[in-house]
């Protein structure tokens, strides 16, 4: 197994993406430490791993906004299972919409204040335990920083994402010496819950079919079909994995093909 009597340290552990990181990093033999805002989440998530591994999860409530809260949860990996040697960052601040001419700069803060700060608030927690064996961190951006949407319009979310997809060649320059990795994954368009509500939410509103905004988006891709929320859990397990070992400073799309480069 990719991560077996590992520890990893996921962040932003919802419905989505999170989760299927979570489940996938405990499939491939982690220790996981799950962190976000909501608990019920949290709670779901670690009860579905522990149904097949006992003892192999513990969760705090962690706002990454929050330096305390970052430092407790890196602190309650290490009190539990004795080291941290993966941290994916999933947590951000992306329901903020629209771009310059209406934008409301109080609200970007906030967004750059989570996805850019606290994910490096986040990173910096966990940066002692790191330090002792070397290890990974691994950054769920988006191909929006690189590429902007046609479909809709999240200007902050971008350039919170594009500015931490700059932070992380400076922090895999920095912390290569100590032998941890630092990569980005940039998703576009990935079926899963946030995108399965986009399109019920803009079917209704054009009083369309369902499979009629379906078909828009996979349209722009190469493959048959969209990535998927565990299509890019995979990628982020791959780079927290051994397998990885000689890859950092670089960002991966994983976007069915819908932006080369």
């Amino acid at each position: 197994m990719l991560l077996e009597g590992r520890t990893v340290v996921v962040s932003g552990v919802g419905p989505g993406l999170g989760h299927r990181v979570a489940m996938a990093a405990a499939r491939d033999g982690a220790n996981v430490v799950l962190g976000a805002r909501t608990g019920e989440n949290l709670a779901k998530t670690a009860e579905q791993i522990e149904t097949t591994r006992p003892g192999a999860t513990v969760w705090k409530r962690t706002d990454i906004a929050d330096a305390e809260r970052c430092d407790e949860l890196a602190a309650l990996a290490v009190e539990r299972f004795g080291r941290i040697d993966a941290v994916i960052h999933v947590a951000a601040m992306d329901q903020s919409f629209g771009g310059l001419a209406d934008a409301d700069f109080d609200e970007w803060r906030r967004v750059l204040d989570v996805n850019l700060i606290g994910t490096l608030q986040l990173t910096r927690s966990c940066l002692p335990a790191l330090r002792e064996r070397g290890g990974s961190v691994v950054i769920i951006g988006t191909q929006s920083a690189i590429a902007a949407p046609s479909q809709v319009r999240q200007a902050a979310y971008a350039a919170s994402k594009g500015a931490l997809t700059s932070a992380m060649y400076s922090m895999a320059r920095e912390l290569g010496p100590d032998r941890i990795r630092v990569n980005t994954v940039l998703p576009g368009w990935m079926w899963g819950p946030m995108v399965e509500a986009y399109v019920t939410w803009t079917a209704t509103g054009e009083n369309v079919p369902e499979e009629e905004v379906a078909q828009r988006l996979t349209e722009r891709v190469v493959l048959p079909e969209l990535a998927t929320d565990g299509d890019v859990a995979e990628a982020a397990i791959f780079l927290a994995s051994d397998r990885a070992r000689a890859i950092t400073g670089q960002s991966l799309l994983v976007n069915a093909g819908e932006i080369m480069r």
